[in-house]
Order: structure tokens, then C-alpha cells, then sequence
């Protein structure tokens, strides 16, 4: 049977290519350090596991959920972006609960998307943005994300014919895989660009909460004028570890949050309710966990950036995720690159051109590995490939 054009369009998924290397080696016998893929290696915290294993013997807690999410939920996403950011939203109408965001920025294309109309995705940028557009009959339009402009986007540079065709803008920041952070002027040139084209706003802020050196990210909700326009995704998975219990939120304006939770509805049974119970924890319980989180990454990140700094490399340290992007030496294209650290050195990095074709000529560490293994990984990349020269 043949597969559907939809799903002919669509890439195996990036990260699943890199457990297939990694599967693969080690059937080898090579001791793969893997710096590769963004899952946090740092335990949940603990009085949250707690708050799940109570709720999880709650015999109230084995039925269906709401596909939105507990209101009780919703009210401590609301009250952590009034406290956070100052942003007031009201839970029943612009917050929605999300398995994982990832499950929500793949399915916001499909309450606006028609064949033909186009999206706007930062290249490099999360996978999902694209494929999502992809899937529901849409045409990604590529928004460079270039070292020089500081990884923005350069909206004046987005033709006005496309700008009127466009259904949706997503942006990313602190940005995976770049590292690179935003000052709140430019969401507000976000906005006015917006409004001038009709365009909704999807604002991924997965790794606001990993942000490094006394910077704080801005919420883009935060700038006047945004949930006139826009929504912003997040979760639970960076800031409190834990990836693998899919919890997280769309919040914003209230009719495209109606409209995202209206087809999950008809498509999913929302997050087990212990879970949301863990996550009503995590917001409003202790947050010394959270320091403890942006100090290990900073330790890494200095580890790294100073490592491949010692060998050649001229990098600046990311101000947040917990990702390093570099550029690839001479005579490399970014997977020969990540071909030969493999190869030589038994060390999984991620090709930039995974992320998009402004992406190659990159490479991206992720930060979720012990220091130990960390220097590890950096001796051997030094044995391997000796001092570097980039022209």
C-alpha cells in the first residue's frame, strides 16, 4: 500500500536517525559518548514524584480527562505567568493543556492551515515546525536564522506577498539549537508585523526557564499588544526534568487556544490527571530545584565552550537552552562532521542541517551528559581531530 503524499513529504525524524547511529555502534562494541539529543539526564524532582505517586492511587484519577487539561491546572499555569512575567490570563479561556508542546505545535497548523497557505519557520529550527506545516496541506516558508543577525529572523526581509498568504509565524526563544536569546523590543516588532498581516504568533518557549549570567527570557506575551496576535507554548520537560511524563500548555489568545483545544478534543484524551496534580506541584511548590538546574548547565556549558575554545574554536557562551552551536572546521560539511566524531572518536554530535539548510556548517552539543563524560568527550575530540582551522 502506498503511503499517503502527506506523509511521503516527511523525513524520518531527526532524532530518530541519531538513536538508530547510536543503536548501531554500540551493537559495534564502541563506548558512545553521546552529546546529541536535548533529554535532561538530571532526576524529576522529588516532592513532584511524590505528588504523582499519591495522585496516581486516587481511584478519581483513572478516568478519561478533559482533553483542555484540569481547571486547577490551567489556574497554576495562569498564576505562574502572573508571577513570572505579569501577564494575566484567564484559565478557562486561554490556557490549554498539552501532552507535551510538542503535541501542540505539530496540531496548531491544523486549525488554520488550507493546501497551499504558508507558515513561517525559522531555518535552523526545531523539526516540527516545518513538519507540522507540511502535514496539514501547507507550505513552510523559510525565515533565516543567520549568526550575523544574532540567530533573528529579519522581517522586513519576508516579501509582502508572502507575508499576506501567511496563516502562522513560529518563533523560538531561548533558541534550540542556536542558544540564542531575545530582548523584549524585538516581540515587539513581532507584533506590529503581525497585526499589519493578520498572522498568529506561535511562540515556543520551551527553555525559558534555562537562561544563564543574570539573563532573564521575556515572555512574548509580555509585550503590549501580544495576545491580540499570538500564543505561547511551554512545559514542564526542561525546567523540572521531566520530559517523559508529557505534560505542557498553550496559553494566549482565547480564540486560537479554543480552536487548538477543540481538535484535541477530537483527537486525543488529554494528560492522565495524576500527572497534571504533579504539575500543579512543580509550578507552585519549592523552586530551589530550578537554580540547581541553571547551575549543572552552566557548569557544562562552560566546560564545553571553553574546551573547544582550547582547540581552535572561537565561541561565545550561550546565554540559554542547554545547547552549544558551532560551526564545523574546514573541509567538513556538518554530517561528514558528525560522520567522523563518530567514527574516530565514538562522540554523537547533531548536523546543523538537521535543523534546516541554514543550518549546515553547524554542529549542536547538547548539554544533558555528566561533566565526566563531558571531558571525556572533549579528549577524545582532541585526539581525534587535533587543533582545528576554520578557512
Amino acid at each position: 500500500m502506498e503511503l499517503s503524499q502527506r506523509l511521503q513529504k516527511i523525513p524520518p525524524y531527526l532524532f530518530a536517525r541519531i538513536e538508530k547511529k547510536i543503536e548501531e555502534a554500540r551493537e559495534r562494541g564502541v563506548d558512545i559518548i553521546s552529546l546529541g539529543i536535548g533529554d535532561p539526564d538530571l532526576p524529576t524532582p522529588g516532592h513532584i514524584i511524590d505528588k504523582l505517586a499519591e495522585e496516581a492511587r486516587n481511584p478519581e484519577n483513572h478516568r478519561y480527562p478533559t482533553s483542555v487539561g484540569l481547571l486547577s491546572f490551567r489556574e497554576a499555569v495562569a498564576n505562574w505567568y502572573r508571577e513570572r512575567y505579569g501577564v494575566e490570563l484567564d484559565p478557562r479561556t486561554e490556557v490549554v493543556s498539552l501532552i507535551g508542546s510538542k503535541e501542540g505545535i505539530a496540531h496548531i497548523s491544523f486549525c488554520y492551515v488550507n493546501p497551499g497557505d504558508i507558515n513561517l519557520v525559522p531555518d535552523p529550527g526545531y523539526p516540527v515546525y516545518g513538519l507540522g506545516t507540511l502535514l496539514s496541506g501547507g507550505e513552510p516558508y523559510i525565515m533565516p536564522l543567520k549568526e550575523e543577525n544574532g540567530y533573528l529572523p529579519d522581517l522586513a526581509a519576508i516579501p509582502h506577498d508572502v507575508a499576506k498568504r501567511a496563516k502562522l509565524m513560529f518563533l523560538n526563544y531561548p533558541n534550540n539549537p542556536t542558544g540564542a536569546v531575545v530582548q523584549p523590543r524585538f516581540f515587539q516588532e513581532v507584533v506590529e508585523f503581525a497585526k499589519s498581516y493578520d498572522i498568529i504568533v506561535c511562540h515556543d518557549a520551551a527553555y525559558s526557564e534555562i537562561t544563564f549570567d543574570g539573563y532573564r527570557a521575556p515572555s512574548f506575551l509580555a509585550t503590549p499588544g501580544a495576545k491580540e496576535v499570538g500564543i505561547e507554548f511551554n512545559s514542564l520537560s526542561k525546567p523540572y526534568n521531566m520530559t517523559g511524563w508529557r505534560l505542557g500548555w498553550a496559553c494566549g489568545r482565547h480564540d486560537v487556544i479554543e480552536a487548538l483545544g477543540r481538535l484535541k478534543s477530537n483527537l486525543d484524551s488529554g494528560v492522565f490527571q495524576a500527572i497534571q496534580y504533579a504539575g500543579i506541584t512543580a509550578l507552585t511548590g519549592p523552586q530551589d530545584s530550578l537554580e540547581e538546574v541553571r547551575r549543572v548547565y552552566q557548569s557544562r556549558r562552560d566546560l564545553v565552550v571553553d574546551g573547544l575554545n582550547a582547540l581552535g574554536w572561537h565561541l561565545n557562551k550561550p546565554l540559554g537552552t542547554f545547547y552549544v552551536w558551532a560551526p564545523v572546521p574546514a573541509g567538513y560539511t556538518s554530517e561528514s562532521f558528525a560522520e567522523t566524531l563518530l567514527e574516530k572518536a565514538g562522540v554523537i554530535v547533531t548536523p546543523g542541517n538537521g535543523y534546516g539548510r541554514y543550518g549546515e556548517g553547524y554542529f549542536r552539543i547538547a548539554l544533558t551528559i555528566s561533566e565526566e563524560r563531558i571531558k571525556e568527550a572533549l579528549d577524545r575530540l582532541k585526539r581525534a581531530l587535533g587543533r582545528v582551522k576554520f578557512s
